[in-house]
């Protein structure tokens, strides 16, 4: 078998993305939230599926994150571990679940862990979220943190744009991933920040450091799985490279069909019992 073979059916644990990142190969990760997508991604070979809450907007067509519910998220990440062999599966905590209520945070993350498989949780926010990360990370359940642009908090922010421009946000972003490290979690989403305070705080954290409009100076990347392959035509950042047009070429098939259904083309002799 040879090495690269090998390499792509070793499980992917998060002792695996550690090794990673020491001997400087990137982590790649993407969004799925259902057997039949998780299915062709984990075959692919990528490193992570992130079941994220962003389910909220590309599945429910939510403008926010906020409204999905942790019953929600559950039935997703049980699709997903369902479908994979090799990946990693980190499943978000969603809003309203961990911030605040340490025992709450508890009782959420095994909920995911028991009830949908998943080998990991995903929560935003730095300092003020510690108590609850470590009290989860007692429970033996993996944490992966979320700096940067906190989509849950967007009613905070006010805006989508662009994180820890000024010093002093930047110097906080910098404090809260030292946190989360020393907390225990094993990794670190950094979105929507600027590329040279990315690369500044993967080099500071020995822990892998994964990227969303982060720049390249990071251990790894992510995007939505939805927006990368244009099935979400709408959503244009800058960050975003669109890796097909499934948009177009979805309604352009549905189209053929409704022409060969109406001209009475389809079933035609040999598509019929």
């Amino acid at each position: 078998m040879s090495t690269a073979k090998s390499q792509k059916e070793k499980k992917v644990t998060t002792h695996v993305l550690q090794e990673m990142k020491s001997r400087g190969e990137k982590i790649s990760m993407l969004t799925a939230y259902d057997f039949s997508m998780a299915r062709i991604v984990d075959a692919a070979g990528i490193d992570v599926i992130l079941v994220g809450d962003s389910a909220s907007n590309v599945m429910a067509g939510h403008e926010t994150t906020l409204p999905i519910t942790l019953d929600q998220m559950i039935y997703h990440a049980s699709s997903v571990v369902r479908a994979i062999n090799r990946c990693l599966v980190v499943v978000d905590l969603p809003f309203g679940t961990y911030q605040g209520n340490s025992k709450e945070a508890l009782t959420s993350a095994i909920r995911i862990m028991k009830e949908s498989g998943g080998h990991a949780v995903k929560m935003e926010g730095g300092e003020e979220i510690i108590e609850s990360i470590e009290r989860i990370l007692s429970a033996g359940i993996p944490v992966m943190g979320h700096l940067g642009l906190t989509p849950q908090s967007i009613y905070k922010f006010g805006t989508y744009v662009v994180r820890a421009k000024e010093e002093a946000e930047a110097k906080k972003l910098i404090e809260d991933a030292l946190a989360l490290e020393e907390a225990g979690c094993f990794a670190l989403v950094l979105e929507k920040i600027p590329f040279r305070l990315a690369k500044m705080v993967a080099e500071k954290l020995s822990i892998p450091v994964i990227g969303i409009g982060a720049g390249n100076g990071v251990d790894g990347q992510v995007l939505v799985i939805h927006d990368m392959l244009g099935i979400n035509n709408e959503f244009s950042p800058r960050f975003l490279r669109r890796y097909n047009d499934l948009y177009t070429g979805i309604k352009t098939s549905v189209e053929q069909y409704i022409d060969d259904v109406k001209s009475k083309d389809f079933p035609n002799d040999k598509e019929q019992y």
